[in-house]
């Protein structure tokens, strides 16, 4: 008995030390950010309580007929066929409640996909594994990867402790920007598999399809940041393919904009260029670990029988032209994609010459921005 008791105190104390941590337990979904979530929310709040109502109804018919109406009472069974009255009930009170219930979810469903009179567009491309926003109108672009501290710590042989990494896996290097209060149209497509672009705050998800165009739209009505993952499997590094949202106000908004637009030029500017075979490496080796590492591992060692080492391979050694070719357009019948869209100039260049002077190979040749430049 004393060791029930125990038993019991313990887990009193138990329940009480975690309340702040049952303070973050729900069992309902959230209710978002946007008129679009908090739609669902409702639907789903009013579908719930129709499905409660008729539980209650119908449980309570059978647990009261089990009590009341049980053989130990004497209750004898009636004996009916074919009673038009039974069968009209049975039919009509359904349709009815559908009924109820689709009208409402018909109405959000609409709204959903109702994409005209928006703001801007911008259109989301998937990759493995990564996003590309392109702001429609505004020359702006860039792609969106997992950021590095996520990347460092999840390689295999890491000797960072992910629990010491914020946000782990759930943040990015370039996160989407949008301005508050303003409608957004997106366009979602990928270039390789079927991706699904999905931040539960906004209350839905669309697949990215290649050779596809899906269309959606946000209205986000606080400055946040808002986190979300690709929500397709869509290959070996899935779980590293993470979406953030930074929603600012709309000055904000403005100010970033203008310096993405500066950043772009200076970019076309450093593309013309001739870098020191130095520089070339030190920048080469940011994008190796960022595009990559996943593949070709952290000291180009590659994973036998899965994908090729860089270190003495007949490609990082051998002609810089094959070279090039291989990291811009990738191969066909490979998992190895071709990066022309997905970097810039001054990346292709340095992560060339990096591969071909790092990772234990020792060429000593190095390209410049602008001969990328002239293949594209």
């Amino acid at each position: 008995m004393n060791k029930l008791k125990q038993l019991f105190a313990s887990g009193v104390a138990l329940i009480f030390m975690s309340s702040a941590a049952q303070a973050e337990y729900g069992l309902n979904m959230p209710v978002g950010v946007t008129e679009t979530s908090r739609q669902v929310y409702d639907l789903h709040m009013l579908i719930l309580w129709v499905c409660v109502a008729i539980g209650v109804v119908v449980f309570g018919a059978m647990i009261y007929s089990m009590i009341y109406h049980r053989k130990s009472r004497g209750a004898v069974a009636s004996h009916f066929h074919e009673s038009m009255t039974a069968e009209l009930v049975w039919t009509v009170v359904p349709f009815i409640i559908l009924i109820v219930m689709a009208i409402p979810a018909t109405k959000v469903l609409i709204d959903m996909h109702d994409t005209s009179e928006a703001d801007m567009t911008v259109k989301v491309t998937g990759y493995q594994w990564k996003w590309r926003y392109e702001y429609i109108g505004e020359d702006v672009s860039f792609f969106s990867s997992l950021d590095a501290a996520s990347n460092a710590a999840r390689q295999v042989g890491s000797d960072i402790d992910p629990a010491t990494v914020e946000n782990y896996l759930l943040d990015v290097d370039h996160p989407l920007v949008l301005p508050v209060g303003k409608k957004v149209r997106i366009l979602l497509t990928a270039a390789d598999v079927i991706h699904a672009w999905w931040v539960p705050d906004f209350g839905w998800k669309r697949d990215a399809i290649p050779g596809f165009v899906n269309e959606a739209w946000v209205k986000v009505d606080e400055p946040g940041v808002y986190r979300g993952q690709c929500a397709e499997l869509c290959g070996r590094d899935h779980g590293f393919m993470p979406i953030v949202v930074v929603v600012k106000s709309v000055a904000d908004y403005e100010a970033w904009l203008a310096a993405q637009k500066g950043a772009a030029v200076a970019a076309k500017l450093a593309a013309i260029e001739d870098l020191d075979p130095r520089e070339l490496k030190q920048k080469g080796k940011k994008v190796y670990r960022a595009n990559c590492v996943a593949c070709h591992m952290k000291k180009g060692e590659g994973i036998l029988g899965v994908f090729p080492a860089i270190t003495g391979s007949a490609v990082a050694t051998g002609d810089i032209n094959n070279h090039i070719n291989m990291v811009m357009n990738g191969k066909a019948g490979t998992a190895m994609a071709g990066f022309k869209a997905q970097l810039s100039d001054v990346e292709l260049a340095a992560v060339v010459t990096y591969q071909r002077n790092s990772l234990g190979n020792k060429v000593g040749d190095a390209v410049q921005p602008a001969a990328i430049a002239a293949l594209r």
